[in-house]
């Protein structure tokens, strides 16, 4: 077993021995030694029962979590549903809604970008909305560049070359500190059909804001952070929050649960 699993084993036999200590308190001092030497003796010749009981403590946590998101995201629904002057593709009035909190240096949202793209390719039916996270921002100063500059390119040449431009990013395999301003420009200018003059990109400030109040308000924890959920989602077992990056699959049955 590794250092973790060793770790939270020993939790969870401290746990055990604590709630057989409490079981016994009706039993004399003498009774509860022995129980204890018991419970003791075959936690160490079963070992294998703590890595079992670990595992499905960290299954009930696990479980525990996405609940707490999920009902934190349905509370927050008229929220992530709005969303002028927020990128997305598809549909406006989609019957389902995947929401993926990003940021443009971080190494996980690069890894699951093409599982985004294929995502959007094979639901042409779902909106997608890209909500600028730049979590790493106070690190790498181009990772609020780039979020900046894709809502400019979003609001003056719309849906197609806002996708262009965000795949584009993730194409440079540049995360962690590696992208580039002459990255952020070449990508910017090739997603363009025609020169535009952009606005100002720093005029954006408020609405990466809204979006890191929204995420920190869900319960997220860092990027990526998707929020599956139907158009009117009646309670929040309708509603999948999926924290980190996530297999094709998994994001593919959450779209069909929504549905």
């Amino acid at each position: 077993m590794n250092h973790k699993i060793i770790a939270f084993s020993l939790l969870t036999a401290s746990m055990v021995l604590n709630n057989a200590t409490a079981a016994t308190e009706t039993f004399t001092k003498l009774q509860t030694s022995e129980i204890e030497k018991i419970t003791q003796n075959y936690l160490i010749n079963h070992p294998e029962i703590l890595l079992t009981m670990s595992q499905k403590l960290q299954a009930q946590q696990a479980a525990q979590q996405q609940d707490q998101l999920s009902t934190s995201a349905f509370k927050l629904k008229n929220q992530l549903m709005q969303v002028e002057g927020i990128p997305f593709v598809g549909p406006k009035n989609a019957k389902v809604t995947v929401t993926e909190f990003f940021d443009y240096q971080c190494m996980f949202c690069s890894k699951v970008s093409p599982i985004v793209e294929q995502l959007v390719k094979d639901n042409p039916e779902v909106k997608f909305v890209f909500r600028d996270w730049p979590i790493f921002a106070s690190r790498w100063p181009e990772s609020n560049t780039a979020a900046q500059t894709g809502l400019a390119i979003y609001k003056e040449a719309g849906q197609t070359a806002y996708l262009k431009y965000h795949n584009g990013i993730f194409h440079t395999g540049h995360d962690e500190g590696k992208l580039t301003s002459d990255d952020i420009t070449k990508v910017a200018s090739s997603a363009l059909d025609n020169p535009l003059k952009l606005d100002d990109v720093k005029g954006y400030t408020t609405t990466i804001e809204k979006n890191s109040v929204l995420a920190q308000a869900i319960g997220a924890q860092g990027t990526p952070l998707f929020v599956v959920m139907p158009a009117n989602p009646k309670d929040s077992s309708s509603v999948t929050v999926i924290p980190g990056a996530a297999s094709l699959d998994r994001l593919q049955d959450a779209i069909n649960q929504a549905k």
